[in-house]
């Protein structure tokens, strides 16, 4: 498989539309962008996602994704303390570890919320990175593991907006996606974050981080979240 298009709830996530289905092998949808367009192949969300808000109608070759499918697989990853608690990031873990693509493709995941009165596309929503949420302390670090790991392993991540980001993947477009190369990698950095993280041990395998959280020191997060950003020379 090459490249995985993954779809968030951001204002942006409009714009593809209009994209034509070529350049991407599989289109994952978060949540409620499986309603930006009907070609999706599978919809990822967490448990307490609206029953009212799920698709009525789906073709034979769609799959409902769930936390019984991606904590498993995130886990694999590093779990959800280090790897992220937003459904972003879970998407392009799952996509990472299940469909092993070579380049992920990111739109409407920016997390940028200026207007408080349209944080997503269908209005405003609730947005994860607001909440009080120790896994949520720097969005650029977890941005960053995502896309080290992600070059362990051969991928490749962009992103496809053009707006301010949250993300400190590389841009481009769609038509561009599929010549993406993952990002050099400092070895020795990432092996020293990865050896950091198993020192920790904050693992939590059913990935409910939040029982748990009173065991997290947010100054060992921090100090590792630094680590994490500088594997990308830019941040």
């Amino acid at each position: 498989m090459s490249v995985v298009l993954i779809l968030g709830s951001g204002p942006n996530v409009v714009t593809s539309r209009d994209w034509p289905r070529d350049p991407f092998d599989r289109i994952v949808a978060i949540n409620n962008a499986w309603a930006v367009r009907s070609d999706w192949d599978y919809l990822i969300h967490p448990d307490d996602f609206p029953v009212a808000r799920m698709p009525v109608d789906m073709s034979a070759n769609q799959r409902i994704i769930r936390a019984a499918d991606y904590v498993p697989l995130q886990n694999t990853l590093g779990g959800f303390v280090y790897a992220g608690g937003t459904m972003a990031f879970t998407a392009s873990y799952w996509a990472l570890a299940a469909l092993k693509p070579k380049v992920i493709a990111v739109l409407g995941c920016d997390m940028v919320y200026r207007d408080a009165s349209k944080t997503h596309f269908y209005g405003k929503g609730t947005a994860d990175p607001l909440r009080e949420d120790v896994t949520l302390r720097s969005l650029e670090a977890k941005s960053a593991r995502l896309m080290a790991l992600a070059a362990r392993q051969g991928c490749a991540i962009v992103n496809l907006s053009t707006d301010e980001s949250r993300l400190v993947f590389p841009r481009t477009t769609p038509e561009a996606a599929a010549q993406a190369r993952p990002m050099p990698l400092d070895q020795t950095t990432v092996d020293a974050a990865l050896a950091e993280e198993a020192r920790l041990g904050y693992y939590v395998p059913s990935g409910k981080y939040w029982k748990e959280e009173g065991r997290f020191d947010k100054d060992a997060i921090d100090a590792l979240d630094a680590l994490w950003l500088k594997v990308v020379p830019a941040v």
